[in-house]
């Protein structure tokens, strides 16, 4: 279990629970805004952070820097508007979603919208089927494991709504690798997900198509 424990995704893992809140933030908005929501509720609320994201520098918004400033528990946020093709994820991946999106627009002209879960439990299924339904195409970026995953669960929702007959292609999960993390470095950085995973996914679900 040692192993598990070094920056691992416990995502899935809490979520899985009924009656627990979990929440995962990217930015510094992110944390400031789910922590102080999560202070306030009543509810057990699990926070996960990303121990990769410690060296981090993000600027806060003079909205963000307010007293009052709470992130609501359960609403994703649209880092990214586009019409080719809807990334969904959360926590560090974010950051590498956004990158390989300026990537494909550059290299491929496609425009790529990125959604922010922050929040894991509950999610909000409606801002993921209202992104499908608008760009017919959709990705999970995570960086646990694909068994069982958030992925899983993301797929499971477009699957159950109104949202499978508006794509245009399966869904696909970007995750990391099906194996113990590692302790060395570059193990670590071969094993999580990277921007040329995403990149490469992106464009090879722009290829694929369903079945007529």
């Amino acid at each position: 279990m040692s192993a598990a424990q070094h920056s691992q995704c416990f995502a899935a893992w809490y979520s899985h629970c009924p009656g627990l809140k979990v929440l995962s933030p990217y930015s510094a908005e992110d944390a400031k805004g789910l922590i102080k929501a999560a202070i306030r509720d009543p509810n057990p609320v699990v926070v996960l952070e990303s121990e990769l994201m410690y060296g981090k520098t993000m600027e806060l918004s003079d909205e963000a820097q307010r007293d009052d400033w709470v992130t609501p528990i359960g609403k994703a946020k649209i880092e990214r508007e586009g019409t080719d093709v809807t990334i969904v994820t959360f926590s560090r991946p974010v950051g590498l979603a956004l990158e390989a999106a300026e990537l494909l627009e550059k290299e491929d002209g496609l425009s790529v919208e990125v959604l922010n879960l922050r929040t894991i439990r509950p999610m909000d299924k409606q801002a993921i089927i209202d992104s499908v339904k608008k760009t017919n195409r959709l990705i999970s970026v995570e960086e646990g494991w694909p068994q069982s995953g958030v992925g899983a669960e993301i797929a499971g929702i477009i699957m159950e709504s109104e949202a499978f007959d508006y794509l245009d292609a399966p869904v696909e999960r970007v995750t990391m690798a099906d194996l113990p993390m590692p302790y060395a470095t570059n193990l670590e950085e071969a094993t999580l997900p990277q921007v040329k995973d995403i990149v490469a996914a992106v464009r090879r679900t722009g290829r694929r198509q369903l079945p007529s």
